[in-house]
């Protein structure tokens, strides 16, 4: 069985060795980065440019995840190989979206079912690549899967380290709420999706416990047995516009559908039994 993953990053680095532990062979685009790639275990592929080779690889492929975040011109990969993928129609694509699609809902709660309606360019961007994957599947008989994660975390990705430097700041703004997933956990609902095919599913990835950002940095900081940073209000908090517009949304995010389709059992169901793991893991 053969994988291709456009966009070999950072949850691509956990999934492919769990791939390869059961027998699959992964490929994997990248721009510029070729070894960590193959550290990883996937055959790199250079893209933009090897457009010959990643054309080679669709063919060949079973599975088909895209990890490639829209640009101002739209999807880059449904740009240059939707037809390709079309052609070729891989038992399962997948697609990583993001829970911004779902815009502010000043802490209330979302699903899978409820409206698509952000506001600010990234999120109106990937509704835009989603709606355009989702025309591509209907028209191609492509069995296409939505998965929308929310923040990321894990092994590399966490508090600690700015917790550690003194670089950690508790922002807070009234009311905001974000939820988060463990790379372990996209790993597993990814493996259960590849598995059990649902053609046009969409899925939820986060985790059981939204929680105000401050309290997680909090959190942190106790484990490693050091002051909890002060709190710093929102409205003084020097930050870029790119770290400021995250804070324009706030919601709760409903997982119940990776569980009751695909039987999926968190690893790690808040953020304190997952920061609790990346410390252990780094002690060895």
């Amino acid at each position: 069985m053969k994988m291709l993953i456009f966009g070999h990053g950072y949850s691509a680095g956990f999934l492919t060795p769990a791939l390869i532990a059961r027998g699959w062979q992964v490929s994997g685009t990248t721009r510029a980065d070729p070894d960590r790639v193959a550290a990883a275990g996937a055959a790199p592929l250079i893209w933009p440019g090897q457009r010959d080779a990643v054309r080679a690889a669709i063919d060949g492929a079973d599975a088909v995840l895209v990890s490639v975040a829209p640009g101002t011109g739209g999807d880059p990969v449904l740009a240059a190989f939707g037809a390709d993928l079309a052609r070729a129609r891989p038992g399962w694509l997948g697609y990583l979206s993001t829970t911004g699609v779902y815009g502010d809902r000043q802490g209330g709660w979302v699903d899978e079912d409820s409206a698509t309606d952000a506001s600010g360019p990234r999120g109106l961007a990937r509704i835009e690549a989603e709606a355009g994957w989702r025309e591509l599947a209907e028209g191609a008989g492509l069995a296409l899967h939505i998965f929308r994660l929310a923040g990321i975390y894990g092994p590399g990705r966490g508090p600690f380290e700015k917790v550690r430097n003194g670089t950690a700041r508790r922002i807070v703004k009234p009311g905001q709420v974000f939820s988060r997933i463990h790379v372990a956990d996209i790993v597993q609902v990814l493996l259960a999706s590849i598995e059990a095919p649902r053609a046009g599913a969409i899925y939820n990835l986060c985790d059981d416990d939204p929680a105000p950002p401050q309290d997680v940095i909090a959190h942190a900081a106790e484990l490693l047995g050091m002051p909890v940073p002060p709190e710093v209000p929102f409205d003084r908090a020097e930050m870029t516009p790119m770290a400021r517009s995250f804070y324009a949304d706030s919601k709760r995010v409903r997982n119940d559908r990776i569980k009751d389709e695909l039987g999926i059992g968190l690893l790690y169901p808040d953020y304190r039994s997952g920061l609790r793991a990346l410390l252990r893991d780094e002690a060895g």
